[in-house]
């Protein structure tokens, strides 16, 4: 067993199976979901954990992109609902890292047995080409973008922010999918490839990450225009462009957002500042300290080194100490 295996080999009586279900209930409306979002969490006992998952999996990234700079992706509760309510290009990140998150989450929980409603996914078109056999135990992409779209709502007509949500949400999912990969494991004799068993797996999501954190470097400010013919309205270059901004016209895969962002240099709602942050001299120290400065204080630690693999089977290390310097950003 590698322990991803779904646990049903004991069988469940009625009343462990009503005790699951009410605390799967309990995680989705501890989730604060809107209605119909709820609804879909407590159809399928899988859902919640699959949501628990994807929100700590994308905070986690968030955090890690962001780890070098005066925004480092704090999301402690006051924060996180002040960011939310404006159309910064941090905020353009977050619904995107969270849609990809969930896509990705979903997927994974489909192949790993753990949702009711999905199992692996199915075979691409490959069933054409000779000597090829599908097999394996996909990520289900279909059935998780399927759900993640119903998940997150319809585009919307009328309200910017809201299209403009919408949108970084879809960017997430597409680079989920355009991620994909199919992996094949040659079957034979003697390990020749008369038979291959192929499936399509996600790319790990730090890789995912590190791609929207570059699509956030190159995320456009945008305003609103009205389509004539529908009436509806779209996303759009502002039409007074500030100095720096692009008028070029977003593409379906860049990141948008509305508002210019704060400096996040001192505390504020969005942020708790970068006064004590530990900085790297020569690398950020300069930019997230925000010209303020910075304090050096040295320290002593003890880490393992000189290491050796012994026979068998266990590592060996001496302790070496050393002294090194730490850098905070001054009040």
């Amino acid at each position: 067993l590698t322990g991803n295996e779904p646990l049903t080999i004991l069988p469940l009586t009625s009343e462990m199976e009503e005790a699951a279900a009410k605390a799967h209930y309990k995680v989705c409306d501890r989730l604060k979901l809107e209605k119909k979002q709820r609804r879909m969490c407590r159809r399928d006992p899988g859902v919640a954990e699959t949501l628990m998952e994807a929100i700590s999996m994308s905070a986690l990234e968030c955090q890690y992109q962001f780890r070098f700079e005066r925004w480092n992706c704090t999301l402690e509760g006051r924060y996180r609902a002040s960011l939310l309510k404006r159309g910064f290009k941090e905020t353009a990140f977050l619904y995107a890292i969270s849609s990809a998150g969930l896509t990705h989450a979903m997927a994974k929980a489909c192949s790993a047995g753990r949702m009711e409603r999905c199992t692996c996914d199915e075979a691409p078109d490959l069933e054409n080409r000779e000597a090829w056999q599908w097999g394996g135990c996909g990520d289900n992409l279909k059935y998780s973008n399927k759900f993640v779209k119903e998940f997150l709502g319809r585009k919307p007509n009328k309200d910017l922010r809201a299209r403009v949500d919408f949108h970084n949400n879809l960017v997430g999912m597409k680079v989920i999918k355009a991620g994909v990969e199919t992996t094949c494991k040659c079957h034979g004799v003697s390990g020749s490839c008369t038979v291959r068993t192929c499936w399509r797996q996600l790319s790990p999501f730090h890789e995912i990450g590190k791609q929207l954190k570059q699509k956030y470097e190159t995320s456009l400010k945008v305003g609103s225009t009205t389509n004539e013919a529908t009436g509806e309205g779209d996303i759009s270059p502002p039409k007074k462009s500030a100095p720096g901004h692009s008028d070029q016209i977003p593409r379906t895969t860049d990141l948008v957002y509305i508002d210019d962002s704060p400096s996040f240099c001192l505390m504020s709602r969005y942020s708790p500042g970068t006064s004590g942050r530990k900085c790297y001299k020569d690398k950020n120290c300069d930019s997230i300290c925000c010209g303020r400065g910075h304090n050096t204080q040295s320290r002593v630690v003890t880490r393992p080194c000189q290491c050796q693999v012994r026979w068998c089977c266990y590592v060996e290390c001496k302790q070496c100490t050393q002294r090194e310097e730490v850098y905070t950003c001054k009040d």
